[in-house]
């Protein structure tokens, strides 16, 4: 009678398991793992042992998950590797299209005088802190070669509007370039909105030009936190917005909030203030160690701790009511450039505010003498980038969360005297990952604010 052999005798020898790049953190009763492109498994601390030794085989279920969520692969086996390459690839696709965001500060002058300001303000009467049309023209030309087919023009202060004759001047010239650049162009003015007029709206109008304003809450506590002669900011702020909302569209305006000490314990009402007056969208925004919320000592109000405890009471408010957009900033340099009033340019709107501290560290040139190009390559710009790369900064490199946060050079800068930064040390460091932790929590244990989460994601 003939014999047969077993089917391992036909079957392809499997080469051994090898480890794709993954990261970790240690909880209390598990370890959560990513790999090198943000995709999360919670491991046991047995099962999280196994994948370390590789003592694992097909069929355990560990192996499954782990091979699923690319952290194992067999040796020269390609696949899990090019999936992962076409995968951070296309993470990083946004460096095809640099520096889409130009900001001008048209002016340093400003009605309010609000004790967490970033920059340094001026009174309304100093108008040398004007941006002047040649300079304007400059960097407009500067901005339109950038190689971003679509660039959003953003025009601050100050108190933009304090100069809105300039503001008309630079769209209706950035309008007359952009065919002949190839580019296509969105305007955004940030105001307070107490100035605003009815000739301001019909411009924005005709010109397809968006507002954003500051709402730090009900009238009592944005009066506290912003300011100005009359003590009435919220009620030409809300009065701003609603006009805004009937004369350009009910999402042509929005509006975001600075956290200050007195908002803390508040962020129900505050929440409640943007629903109350239509608004789709609001930013939490600690403070940030530049301007006057230095010199007023907001800056050192509260700590990381007590902002998350405020953020996190807020999200699940916001949560329960379905409502808010969540965004990232960009990067320095890559991400937007800043035209000064007086023609310096810089990396980003942080790195102008600490210039008005006395810290040039993040000026790259001037609308004079600079080109896009000059300042893009410009060895202060490489050295600051290629210094902050979490990819391979230190403490950054190995951390769990690391695909799916950010470096943020100028507030380290500003507050470590060092661009990298020291993270256990780093407010912005501890935020991030109280950030990410409450949304994994979330994600994890409570089914209904997930499916809210994963729709604004459009996981």
């Amino acid at each position: 009678m003939a014999r047969f052999l077993t089917t391992d005798a036909f079957g392809v020898p499997e080469k051994p398991l090898e480890h794709l790049p993954f990261r970790f953190e240690r909880r209390d009763g598990d370890y959560l793992v990513s790999n090198m492109v943000g995709d999360f498994v919670v491991l046991t601390h047995n099962d999280f042992d196994r994948l370390v030794d590789l003592r694992i085989a097909p069929g355990d279920g560990l192996y499954e998950k782990a091979y699923a969520a690319r952290l194992i692969a067999r040796q020269g086996q390609q696949a899990p590797r090019q999936l992962l390459a076409v995968r951070l690839r296309s993470r990083m696709a946004f460096l095809r299209q640099m520096t889409p965001l130009h900001l001008f500060v048209v002016t340093l002058r400003c009605e309010h005088s609000c004790p967490y300001c970033q920059v340094s303000r001026q009174s309304t009467d100093r108008s040398r802190y004007d941006m002047s049309e040649e300079t304007a023209r400059r960097a407009l030309k500067i901005a339109l070669d950038s190689p971003c087919a679509r660039l959003k023009i953003e025009f601050q202060g100050g108190e933009p509007l304090l100069n809105f004759s300039l503001i008309e001047k630079i769209v209706l010239a950035a309008k007359a370039a952009a065919p002949s650049a190839g580019k296509k162009l969105d305007f955004v003015i940030a105001s307070n909105l107490a100035l605003l007029t009815d000739d301001h709206l019909r411009f924005c109008k005709a010109h397809d030009v968006l507002l954003s304003t500051s709402l730090d809450g009900p009238a009592d506590l944005h009066n506290k936190n912003r300011p100005r002669p009359g003590s009435n900011s919220h009620e030409l702020a809300v009065k701003g917005i609603r006009r805004a909302q009937e004369f350009l569209g009910a999402d042509r305006v929005g509006a975001l909030m600075t956290t200050t000490g007195n908002s803390l314990g508040r962020v129900t009402e505050i929440v409640d203030e943007y629903l109350r007056l239509g608004l789709d969208g609001i930013f939490l925004r600690p403070l940030s160690p530049y301007g006057f919320a230095v010199k007023t000592k907001q800056f050192h109000r509260y700590g990381s701790k007590r902002w998350l405890d405020f953020y996190a009471h807020g999200l699940r408010y916001i949560l329960a009511v379905g409502y808010v957009d969540l965004r990232s900033p960009a990067g320095i340099g890559l991400g937007a450039l800043v035209y000064n009033y007086d023609g310096r340019v810089f990396a980003s709107d942080e790195g102008r505010m600490l210039a008005e501290m006395g810290d040039n560290t993040f000026e790259l040139g001037h609308v004079d003498t600079a080109s896009y190009r000059s300042l893009i390559l410009s060895d202060k710009l490489v050295d600051l980038i290629s210094s902050s790369l979490t990819q391979c900064a230190p403490q950054c490199s190995d951390c769990v969360f690391e695909p799916h946060c950010g470096a943020d050079p100028v507030y380290h800068h500003a507050t470590q005297h060092d661009s990298v930064g020291i993270k256990p040390l780093s407010e912005f460091c501890a935020r991030q990952k109280g950030i990410m932790r409450l949304l994994l929590d979330i994600l994890d244990n409570e089914p209904e604010n997930a499916a809210i989460l994963r729709r604004w994601g459009g996981m």
